[in-house]
């Protein structure tokens, strides 16, 4: 799903770049350009990254518990 229509950014797009490495909204928006021109995707884009990094955090703690 599209976040930023007007970088054509997708949820998929910021998805990977959390696992790439980033991991704030302020450097997703450095990398993608992701609410870089209007903002109104903002909002969106900071829950993209909070969900995957939870997702990323609770794999990691399940993969540890073995």
């Amino acid at each position: 799903m599209y976040i930023c229509i007007c970088n054509a950014v997708t949820e998929r797009d910021i998805r990977f770049a959390v696992e790439s490495g980033c991991d704030s909204f302020r450097q997703v928006r450095n990398e993608l350009g992701v609410a870089s021109t209007c903002g109104q995707c903002k909002r969106d884009a900071c829950r993209v990254i909070r969900e995957h990094k939870n997702e990323m955090s609770c794999a990691g703690a399940l993969v540890g518990a073995d």
